[in-house]
């Protein structure tokens, strides 16, 4: 088995004693059980059930070829599927939408009659059942990624899932009890952890060209004026659609991975270092609300998410996390991605710069980074890419390359938890007067700390 070596700068690691909580996730609030200690709230940790083992490093047998399975076929999910139609050793056996036409169109899209088709509420059940499927890649609405990652680890499949990968600290759980259990790989699909500016400057700083990591920034600052009307309705009554309805029943930050993923990969989050302690922030909910009237035509009074969030974060080693939100407010895009080094200084908006780095040393990554492109671009049969385009290319890539292999992902299911917990962790903090929350270790206890 061959296959071209990407040029990724990620390196990899190598019961309940809850009384009585109900593990069924509920989309209407969050719930999950927490301590007062010393002004410290403290979310409760399951216990390991007896037998169970940790999944940091994970591996599983390596693969002549990944048979894969869509479920979810809007933009997000058809433009993955003609990724994979393009790259070597995959092949794609099933797509699945809740609107089996669609799934229909899909295939045709793909040349592909072979494909097997689903459709329906329950299509992603009856596509578990089959047994040629090695992976699932879920790209549906937010409310169904984790019913559709849970039922696939259930059915003894490896699951990818779209951020945010979990809404609450329940469906989180349970998606790390399940790999565990299973020794399968459950992770994240966060394709601006495969972005340049992102993997050039986590070369840099792994060769040391930043000295030690002292603060990092993220956020997803993207204003949705003009998209709100696009996400899907539940039904006839749905007048808002998933995503601001989302907003308007949760506080915290509900799409923290692209900020916080590549911050979080460049301190090494569970792998030599763990976030200790959150703070959350926000400002009251003004532009939402008349958002939620325009579309709907009645006055909202129930609006619980903040235009702005900022969440502050503390590691264990004394490294500082901040992350902020906001998808309401007039603004540029931006992801903020900025890191403070003893030696160096690298920010990616407005304007991408490295202070205290030699020239030399970012030109050689560049030059680095397009020769992998050129290799990427050949092997897939094209011309060129557009940065997004080149991101989702790579996170595919490089995960079909960690499969064929039998090697770790580069992001886990630790990662998926940590990276989707701000949401329930953040509203904590806030309904408290953002008040200090112990963030969980979700490895329970298999995180070093160096």
């Amino acid at each position: 088995m061959k296959f071209s070596t990407l040029f990724i700068y990620i390196c990899t690691v190598q019961n309940f004693n809850i009384k009585d909580v109900n593990m069924q996730t509920s989309v209407t609030q969050f719930g999950w059980p927490y301590t007062m200690e010393d002004g410290l709230l403290v979310p409760e940790t399951p216990m390991r059930r007896a037998g169970q083992q940790h999944a940091v490093g994970l591996t599983a047998p390596p693969m002549d070829e990944v048979r894969v399975a869509f479920v979810g076929l809007g933009l997000r999910g058809a433009k993955a599927a003609q990724r994979w139609m393009r790259m070597k050793a995959t092949r794609i056996i099933a797509l699945c939408d809740n609107d089996l036409q669609r799934a229909e169109q899909c295939q045709s899209s793909l040349n592909d009659a072979g494909i097997a088709t689903y459709g329906g509420p329950d299509g992603y059940k009856k596509l578990m059942q089959r047994a040629d499927i090695d992976l699932v890649y879920v790209a549906t609405d937010w409310q169904h990624h984790f019913a559709v990652a849970r039922e696939a680890l259930q059915c003894g499949k490896h699951v990818a899932v779209e951020v945010p990968a979990a809404l609450s600290l329940s469906e989180i759980w349970q998606l790390i009890d399940l790999a565990e259990q299973r020794r399968l790989h459950c992770t994240i699909l966060e394709n601006c952890c495969y972005d340049d500016f992102e993997l050039r400057t986590l070369r840099l700083a792994r060769r040391g060209d930043l000295g030690e990591i002292l603060r990092v920034a993220g956020g997803y600052l993207h204003d949705l004026s003009e998209k709100w009307g696009e996400y899907a309705k539940l039904n006839d009554k749905d007048k808002l659609g998933w995503r601001l309805d989302i907003n308007r029943r949760f506080r915290g930050d509900l799409y923290a991975s692209h900020g916080l993923g590549p911050v979080a990969q460049l301190l090494g989050i569970h792998r030599g270092d763990r976030i200790q302690t959150l703070v959350a922030m926000d400002t009251r909910p003004l532009c939402g609300p008349a958002v939620a009237q325009q579309m709907s035509g009645e006055a909202c009074g129930d609006f619980r998410n903040g235009d702005h969030t900022t969440t502050l974060m503390r590691t264990e080693r004394g490294k500082m996390i901040e992350i902020q939100h906001n998808v309401m407010t007039p603004q540029p895009y931006s992801r903020v991605y900025q890191v403070m080094g003893s030696r160096g200084y690298a920010c990616k908006y407005p304007t991408e710069m490295y202070v205290g780095i030699d020239e030399q040393s970012v030109s050689a990554e560049v030059e680095a980074m397009e020769k992998a492109d050129e290799k990427m671009l050949k092997s897939c049969g094209l011309q060129s890419l557009s940065p997004r385009e080149k991101m989702d290319y790579r996170m595919d890539m490089r995960l079909v390359e960690c499969l064929l292999h039998g090697w770790p992902l580069d992001m886990d299911v630790y990662d998926l938890a940590e990276w989707s917990s701000l949401a329930e962790l953040g509203a904590l903090s806030m309904d408290h007067h953002s008040a200090p929350v112990a963030f969980p270790d979700f490895t329970r206890g298999f995180c070093d700390i160096q």
